[in-house]
């Protein structure tokens, strides 16, 4: 497992415990809820979920050639993370001021999370191929390690 593969996952259960002390403290303070729920739901689909199933992705999913995708794994985590985390401030935020001025933080956001989303996709179909395909590639890796033999 990689190092950000690694953070995929650790980030993932930060989320976790961010949607679960937030849904507890619904229960205990339940004028939060109009400010929360949003992020709360955000967190857990986006922050959880998103951030798990990227950083198993990029583990488990086959790596024809054995390539590495250190480049695009960092660059889909960081977007990630920072839109995650501009979100789950801004937005509780902007609906607690009921402050417009804070629309533009969640925009950056949401095109944040899209980057990451994008950058993700083209890791993974540059990843992604048929059973034949695999087994093309690997014959044409054998014949290019062969080379060319003295005196055939």
């Amino acid at each position: 497992m990689s190092f950000y593969e690694h953070l995929f996952v650790r980030s993932s259960l930060f989320y976790l415990l961010y949607t679960a002390l937030t849904g507890t403290a619904f229960y205990v303070w339940p004028g939060l809820i109009p400010y929360f729920k949003a992020s709360h739901v955000h967190a857990g689909l986006a922050g959880f979920l998103l951030c798990m199933v990227m950083g198993v992705a990029y583990w488990m999913m086959p790596r024809p050639g054995q390539i590495r995708q250190e480049g695009l794994e960092a660059t889909t985590y960081f977007l990630l993370n920072a839109g995650l985390l501009l979100r789950l401030i801004a937005e509780p935020s902007m609906l607690y001021t009921g402050s417009p001025d804070l629309r533009p933080l969640l925009v950056i956001s949401g095109l944040l999370q899209g980057g990451a989303v994008a950058t993700f996709a083209f890791a993974m179909s540059r990843r992604v191929f048929t059973k034949e395909r695999l087994l093309q590639m690997a014959e044409e890796r054998k014949k290019t390690m062969a080379g060319p033999r003295g005196g055939d």
